[in-house]
């Protein structure tokens, strides 16, 4: 049977456990999430593989990418992902891949994105399953009226995420001439 090498990173926010299968980053998520079971199981049977503790340099990258990520000095990640989903999960992941660094948008904002704007519930759950935490920024989905919504990191670590990038591009203006 397959592996999918897993480890864990402390980052400044708590624990985030990561995964790698063949040369991609399958796994990044919070190690203290309430669905943390349903995801793994949705990883192994959808990879067909077994988790194992190993070193990965795919997950070494990962770790190297989210401490620039944490220093500010990082807005995009160049690291292969392999998001384990449905097709319409796989939908929604992508979309939010193109909500910018320091940018938000709604569920209702995504579902339009995708062409289905009647699902927008179905969007909120594609987001919430997202076991690619930070990667595929989750986190930049708040509520239609601009107020925070669930994250599986917890509302804290999403507003910490948030002001982050938000800190980012304001420092990033300071220096534009």
């Amino acid at each position: 049977m397959a592996h999918i090498i897993t480890g864990t990173y402390q980052s400044p926010l708590g624990e985030l456990v990561l995964g790698s299968y063949g040369e991609k980053l399958c796994l990044c998520d919070w190690s203290y999430r309430r669905m943390r079971e349903a995801v793994d199981t949705r990883i192994r049977e959808g990879l067909q593989a077994d988790f194992v503790d190993e070193e990965s340099p795919v997950i070494a990258e990962a770790i190297t990418e989210l401490e620039e990520y944490f220093r500010g000095e990082r807005k995009e990640f160049d690291i292969p992902l392999l998001p384990v989903g449905s097709e319409f999960q796989n939908r929604v992941w992508e979309a939010l891949q193109k909500i910018g660094y320091g940018q938000t948008a709604s569920y209702r904002d995504v579902a339009e994105k995708i062409g289905k704007p009647a699902a927008v519930r179905a969007v909120a759950s594609a987001n919430g399953a997202n076991a690619l935490s930070i990667f595929i920024p989750c986190h930049r989905i708040i509520g239609s009226g601009g107020e925070l919504t669930g994250y599986a990191g917890g509302l804290t670590a999403k507003r910490r995420l948030l002001e982050l990038e938000s800190d980012g591009l304001r420092q990033q203006e300071l220096f534009a001439v």
